[in-house]
This record gives C-alpha cells, structure tokens and sequence, in this order.
C-alpha cells in the first residue's frame, strides 16, 4: 500500500494513518451500526461514534497508539474531555469546504479542553483555508485528494500579518505594534 502524503507544521511527510469512514446510508441498505463495525489492524483514524461505541474493545490498540480519533462537525469536542490523553492525535472532518464548524472544533480543542498533540484536518481541505486553520490550532492538514499538496503548503503563508487574537497569536495586532505618543498640544491663546 503506497502511502499519501500530507501537510505536518509546514512540510509535506508521507502519513501511515487511514482515516476510516462509516459509509452513508442509502435507500434499501441499512447504515453502518458505529457498535458493530469491525476496525481492520493497522493505524487508524476512526469517527469519534464508532471509538465511544467501541471504547473498550479498542482500549489496547488506542493505548498502543494505533487508533485516533476524528470528529464530525456535528458532534461535540466535550464529548472526549479527560480522555484527550489516550489519543496519538485529534482530526476534524471538514465534508465541505463551505462548513466552517470546524473551525470552532479546533479552537476549542485548544483553549478549552487543552489539547497539545496534533490536530489534523480532514475531508474537504483547500490551501485557501490553511492559513485560517493554523489560526485556530491546526497543525496537520489532510488536502483533498484532487489537490497538490506541494501547492497547498503555500496557503500557510499566504499572508504575513494578523489583526485579530487566535491560538496562534494570544495578542491582536494594535497590542503588539507600539504607537508613538501624541504630540503636544500647543494651546497658546486657548480660550481668547
């Protein structure tokens, strides 16, 4: 199996892990139960669902750092606070460019629930938001398939400067550049 390559800080690597997908249901077919799935050996990145489903019977292939875990936009980061320690790394699927939940996901995974490992994302991923997403925590981006990930590596530095406060700079820009002082103020016939 040849293995694919993504963004890590900001250089392309070859990645072992495979993200694992629980396919959608169709009409006439039922849909994939998250308690019943089989996870096949090897390094992977399993819906959050299927891990909390399947927790005890994946204790040791998490312990061993073979299993992680990856979080829809519609499901809540809370849902692993205290556990956060087991997990080699912590991804966020982006099924659409456009849906931006994401965002909020890796943010709090940061500031709220202190997670320091790797955070990588998934699914829909353009160099358009790359910059965007280093903002709000992410460390490792997955690029869609279709894409060149040599050519997306440079959305991370598309630009040189922030305004606002993120996680990657706690300080808007007006805090960090000094101003100079105003200049006096000659009031000479004030109040003639």
């Amino acid at each position: 199996m040849s293995k694919h390559l993504i963004i890590k800080g900001h250089e392309v690597v070859e990645d072992d892990w495979q993200v694992l997908r629980l396919a959608e249901p169709v009409e006439g077919a039922p849909a994939h139960d998250p308690a019943t799935v089989a996870v096949p050996e090897g390094k992977f990145i399993v819906p959050l669902n299927l891990w909390l489903a399947q927790r005890d019977v994946l204790a040791a292939r998490t312990a061993a750092g073979e299993i992680a875990v990856w979080i829809a936009p519609d499901e809540r980061p809370e849902a692993l606070k205290g556990l956060l320690e087991q997990f080699p790394l912590i991804a966020v699927d982006f099924p659409k460019f456009t849906d931006g939940r994401g965002y909020s996901i890796a943010y709090n995974l940061r500031t709220r629930l202190g997670w320091t490992g790797e955070l990588r994302a998934i699914g829909d991923v353009l160099r358009d938001q790359l910059f965007s997403m280093r903002r709000v925590g992410f460390d490792a981006y997955a690029v869609r398939a279709d894409r060149d990930v040599h050519d997306a590596l440079k959305g991370l530095s598309d630009f040189s400067e922030t305004y606002q406060a993120s996680v990657d700079q706690k300080v808007p820009l007006f805090r960090r550049h000094a101003r100079p002082a105003p200049a006096a103020v000659n009031n000479d016939g004030a109040g003639i």
